[in-house]
């Protein structure tokens, strides 16, 4: 059973709207910061959204405004609601959780993350 198993992703024309649920297997978002990063061909994996245990979120500038990162404990899911999409957006979209702790901050760092899901793929494309 894998810890994280993200889905929603596809083929979007620009301007359009997709909503990418991530649902969490186990104790993974009873705590601690949950977030989206998202990974373009030859380029790294980036931070897009993350929400930290005590609500805060924090986005990258070219999304603000655009996306929306929430969190529901009793589903043990996150989504990312994404609008305006633009064919920069395109990108396999990651979630991730840090270790089940109570945090106020919200990293933005791959490494501080102990959970992945597999991935779902992102076009934006007329």
């Amino acid at each position: 059973q894998v810890p994280l198993a993200d889905s929603g992703g596809g083929l979007v024309q620009p301007g359009g709207s997709l909503r990418l649920p991530c649902v969490g297997s186990g104790p993974t978002f009873g705590g601690g910061t949950v977030a989206w990063f998202r990974q373009a061909p030859g380029t790294e994996r980036l931070f897009v959204a993350g929400i930290a245990s005590s609500g805060l979120t924090k986005y990258t500038g070219s999304v603000k405004g655009r996306f929306t990162i929430s969190r529901d404990n009793a589903k043990n899911t996150l989504y990312l609601q994404m609008n305006d999409l633009k064919p920069e957006d395109t990108a396999v979209y990651y979630c991730a959780a840090t270790a089940p702790r109570y945090t106020t901050v919200v990293q933005t760092t791959i490494g501080a993350y102990t959970k992945w899901g597999q991935g779902t793929q992102v076009t934006v494309s007329s």
